[in-house]
């Protein structure tokens, strides 16, 4: 399990509001060169730059919500940040500020703050409304609320984006200030370089970490196609006693996701639950880490309840496959990603490959109205949102090209 959860008391991490750093860092692409040692981003290509650009010169307040696959996404913004003139707040999930002092003031010199997850953070969302009101610098919200390896694809949205950028539009609206507008912002990665010679390596050491004899022989799609099949029933029997067969995948997946949350559910909720991920475990996050924060249980308990959030985390991990993502459209990109999600939930970390090229498109702005949302249980504006990064990451699905053997 990667450190995603901190076993001490939340402190809150302000932005810094200087700019003396991030012109430096944007004059000398500090950026662009950690992402190419680093992450593998050799390139990048801004498009419809200039929609953000006029809502920048009329002051409007300002919420860039792009989709979330990978954990270099918030730097590839930088790119478009240069592009247009100006500088970004974003969000943060704390985690990352306890990942070592130069990460955590990297994050924070380039207007990174921290956001709790694990229960409600008044002082980042006061940090966040204040932004989008003063209107000095665009904020970055990932709607997702964490990575996913399914570049075209969009998971289920957070509705904390449109509580900021209402609070944020009620205020400005009192104060006389500009229009709010929300502008979804498609990430798109490409990788340019050689798919066999890349991945085989991996699907060899993965093989040769489960035990399994390597199957050189398989055509590449049908041989992680296969692997995909032998991770997940390994989980059903870890979690459900049995693989399944017969059964559609969507299915398989939201049964064992079930299998592994509702009894904790059950324990910590006094009630069973069904539907978004992320959600379900932001509750039980919440229930189970105050007293071990606290340091209020004896060494058994401890270990019981790491143990528990282990399997949470393995149930966000199989929510982020989506069933015949790589069968529907057998690209390059996300045969990389496939194999990727699998290498990085074996073994935490993920071999770096080079030769990515990353495309930023900024749709044209959602105007936010100060009014309270709506009753009812859909949000009209998370939903026009949902819809237009859909729509946009659907068009800049025909980056990829499809898949053929060398």
């Amino acid at each position: 399990m990667q450190k995603i959860i901190i076993e001490k008391p939340y402190r809150f991490v302000p932005p810094h509001r200087g700019t003396r750093w991030p012109d430096f860092i944007q004059r000398f692409d500090l950026y662009g060169r950690y992402l190419k040692l680093f992450e593998g981003v050799q390139s990048y290509e801004i498009r419809n730059g200039d929609r953000l650009k006029k809502s920048l010169d009329a002051q409007h307040g300002i919420l860039l919500a792009p989709n979330h696959c990978r954990m270099s996404d918030p730097l590839v913004l930088g790119f478009l940040a240069r592009e247009v003139g100006c500088h970004l707040y974003s969000m943060a999930s704390w985690h990352l500020f306890n990942q070592g002092w130069f990460k955590a003031w990297a994050i924070r010199i380039m207007g990174g703050f921290s956001v709790y997850r694990e229960g409600v953070d008044r002082k980042s969302l006061g940090t966040a409304i204040d932004a989008m009101v003063e209107a000095k610098r665009p904020l970055v919200v990932f709607p997702e609320g964490s990575t996913t390896r399914t570049n075209d694809h969009l998971h289920d949205l957070l509705d904390g984006v449109a509580f900021v950028a209402r609070s944020a539009a009620k205020r400005r609206a009192k104060e006389g200030l500009g229009d709010t507008v929300i502008h979804p912002i498609g990430i798109k990665y490409v990788f340019r370089g050689d798919i066999d010679a890349t991945v085989r390596p991996v699907l060899h050491e993965i093989e040769q970490r489960l035990g399994w004899r390597t199957s050189e022989e398989l055509a590449l799609l049908e041989r992680v196609e296969r692997m995909g099949e032998g991770l997940l029933a390994l989980e059903e029997i870890r979690y459900a006693g049995q693989a399944k067969s017969g059964i559609e995948l969507s299915l398989r997946t939201a049964d064992l996701i079930n299998s592994i949350l509702q009894p904790l559910e059950k324990e910590w909720l006094k009630e069973e639950s069904s539907g978004s991920v992320l959600p379900r475990i932001k509750a039980l996050r919440s229930r189970m880490l105050p007293d071990m924060i606290a340091g209020r249980l004896d060494a058994e308990e401890r270990a019981r309840r790491w143990m528990q959030l282990e399997d949470i985390y393995v149930a966000q991990q199989i929510s982020c496959y989506i069933p015949n993502y790589l069968r529907d459209y057998p690209s390059v990109d996300r045969l990389l990603e496939t194999i990727e999600r699998y290498e990085e939930d074996l073994k935490d970390t993920t071999t770096l490959h080079g030769s990515m090229h990353v495309i930023i498109d900024v749709d044209t702005p959602i105007v936010v109205s100060h009014d309270r949302r709506p009753k009812g249980n859909e949000d009209p504006l998370m939903q026009q949102l949902e819809q237009r990064l859909k729509a946009k990451l659907a068009e800049l699905k025909a980056e990829s090209k499809l898949y053929s053997p060398g």
